[in-house]
């Protein structure tokens, strides 16, 4: 057998509480760590449980999909601005701009359309174009609000389009028919 001597580095007391100190650092880190992980979660939860709370949270959760919508199919059409199609309509494509859309007040997105005119203009919101669908995807829509969308939205951007007013009212002027010849 050989007579080598393997000899041992000593080990200074003060090597051992480090050792020991930087052993436990990550298990009490750890721990620390999923403990305030389940406080966070806690505390997220409310025990406080009223019944306007219960009864909105009911309602919330139950509410129907859809509405049903009554309308008389007799009763006269009521006319948007243009202000009131954008803000309907239009506002989810041309506010961020989506699909290629020109964004509502830029001027360079609409600089090239409003060079293709007023009516042009027109005829791609009525009819569609590329990823638009025709009347913006209300079938609803006159062509005079799809004008009054178009001139309103234009103009935002520096155009000048004078969009189309509201027709004048036909009663009246059928009131006024009979009092004319009543005069005469």
């Amino acid at each position: 057998m050989s007579e080598q001597n393997v000899g041992m580095t000593k080990t200074t007391p003060q090597q051992v509480i480090i050792a020991t100190l930087a052993g436990l650092f990550a298990p009490l880190l750890a721990i620390f760590l999923v403990i305030q992980l389940v406080l966070g979660i806690q505390s997220g939860h409310s025990n406080k449980v009223t019944a306007d709370t219960s009864d909105t949270a009911v309602i919330e959760r139950i509410k129907p999909v859809g509405e049903v919508k009554v309308v008389d199919a007799n009763a006269p059409k009521v006319e948007k601005s243009g202000e009131e199609v954008f803000n309907a309509v239009c506002t989810a494509c041309h506010t961020p701009g989506a699909l290629g859309a020109p964004k509502y007040g830029n001027k360079g997105d609409w600089g090239p359309r409003i060079a293709q005119g007023y009516q042009t203009l027109i005829k791609h919101a009525i009819e569609g174009i590329r990823q638009m669908p025709a009347r913006g995807g209300d079938a609803e829509l006159s062509d005079t609000e799809m004008a009054r969308a178009v001139a309103y939205m234009a103009n935002s951007a520096g155009a000048k389009f004078t969009a189309p007013e509201p027709a004048a009212a036909p009663a009246p002027a059928a009131a006024a028919a009979p009092a004319d010849a009543a005069k005469k």
